[in-house]
């Protein structure tokens, strides 16, 4: 599967995902996602290549022994890693095709924002039709 960051100045590949989808709840995805939640997904470090714009990539420590790598012309964050784990964390919204599983969990609910727990908003496939 391909996928790579909103400006297209980074792709990369991977294999599979190895570990289930989970959305992330926790407050540092939120910030640095500005999203209630993220999708995110384990791949071995085998399993996973960048193949072209890696000269782009920015990297910050968001918490102790986590590292999260973005492309430093759009923002977009496109996984993270801990030191000595064997996967990386793929931000799931950065492949370019749907991958064959769907979300098994949501982590970190903890950190829910009260607004999102009361969602009754209409929903729209697209615009609004009044828009």
């Amino acid at each position: 599967m391909l996928g790579g960051c909103l400006c297209g100045a980074i792709t990369y590949e991977v294999d599979q995902l190895d570990l289930p989808i989970s959305h992330c709840h926790c407050h540092t995805c939120q910030k640095a996602h500005a999203a209630p939640f993220v999708p995110t997904a384990g791949v071995l470090r085998q399993h996973f290549r960048w193949l072209r714009g890696v000269d782009q990539l920015g990297s910050f420590l968001s918490s102790p022994g986590k590292l999260r790598h973005f492309c430093r012309q759009c923002g977009s964050h496109l996984l993270a890693e801990r030191e000595g784990s064997p996967y990386v964390i793929l931000r799931v919204a950065t492949l370019d095709q749907a991958p064959a599983q769907q979300a098994s969990q949501h982590i970190w609910t903890s950190h829910d924002r009260p607004w999102l727990q009361a969602d009754t908003a209409p929903r729209w496939p697209e615009w609004p039709p009044d828009r």
